[in-house]
């Protein structure tokens, strides 16, 4: 399929386009088509509320039906251009379908660029990396915001593009090079907090560096504060001779040390953006027990950094 008509397009001509597509068609030309080049296609004033529109109308044809029917609320899309907000959407999800509506109040407000919209509805962009790095803003109900970034589908079947509570560490350490401290703070007071320290912390014994943890026998307590509701999320990450396992709470767990630090100064310390002898100054890490144990924890467990 090809895009280029829509470059001297008219808005009449614009909506037809999108109304007549074939959507499998429609997902695959847009993930062929490199960014300033898709831009120069949908962002121009005259045709972008039309694409944005035609592209809405058939958001439940690039859906897997089974995530769709799962949704419940109503949702505010505000696309902005270099922080200039440009144009809302306000979705409707209820019992698989999706209405364009213009409720108010909504459930969740999310606001990012026309490009990283389109690239999030076309299943080429992680929501939930996208939020991490703040490139994506939600305000409001984030599980159900995220949701919604679950629900599309690789062209020509029903296998989800891409789950954004699936979350590989190595690209979270990527993304959160550059996110700013104060949005990560408001990301882990969000309802994605549970979703970030579970993969994290699930995932973190693939992480091993065999050489520098044969031989090491280590046990260290997380305790995470933070959260809203005054919870402090506990873990214990245990190394035996190259081997880590990571158990969640600390009833009856033994341990050589425990760190009790803010979630997304663990965050940033499990992915390698915060020192842990630089935390322990700050006073942004405090451990009690044996401290030279748990410093050699993040010697030994090594998420690979972006280069």
């Amino acid at each position: 399929m090809d895009l280029t008509p829509l470059r001297t397009a008219t808005p009449d001509e614009a909506a037809a386009f999108f109304a007549d597509a074939d959507a499998e068609a429609l997902v695959a030309a847009v993930t062929g088509t490199p960014d300033e080049e898709l831009l120069e296609l949908i962002g121009r004033d005259g045709i972008r509320p039309v694409a944005i529109e035609g592209i809405l109308a058939r958001l439940h044809e690039y859906a897997v039906p089974e995530r769709l029917a799962a949704l419940h609320g109503t949702v505010r899309i505000d696309l902005e251009r270099r922080g200039k907000l440009l144009e809302s959407h306000v979705l409707r999800f209820a019992g698989g379908t999706i209405e364009l509506t213009r409720a108010d109040p909504v459930d969740v407000v999310l606001r990012t660029s026309i490009l990283r919209f389109v690239r999030l509805v076309s299943g080429e962009r992680n929501a939930g990396l996208e939020y991490l790095s703040g490139k994506l803003d939600i305000e409001g109900d984030a599980t159900l915001a995220l949701a919604v970034g679950g629900i599309f589908r690789v062209p020509g079947s029903d296998v989800v593009a891409v789950d954004p509570t699936a979350l590989d560490p190595v690209d979270v350490a990527t993304v959160l090079e550059d996110a700013p401290r104060e949005h990560l703070e408001k990301v882990m007071a969000s309802g994605f907090r549970p979703v970030v320290l579970g993969e994290i912390f699930r995932r973190l014994p693939e992480y091993v560096d065999q050489h520098r943890a044969r031989g090491v026998e280590l046990a260290v307590a997380f305790r995470l504060l933070g959260n809203p509701s005054g919870e402090v999320e506990r873990y214990v990450v245990r190394v035996s001779d190259g081997v880590a396992t990571v158990t969640e709470g600390e009833e009856g767990e033994e341990r050589d040390a425990t760190v009790t630090c803010q979630a997304h100064d663990y965050l940033r310390l499990a992915t390698g953006h915060l020192n842990p002898l630089t935390g322990v100054l700050k006073g942004q890490l405090k451990v009690k027990g044996d401290r030279t144990k748990a410093l050699r924890l993040s010697s030994v467990i090594d998420i690979p950094q972006p280069r």
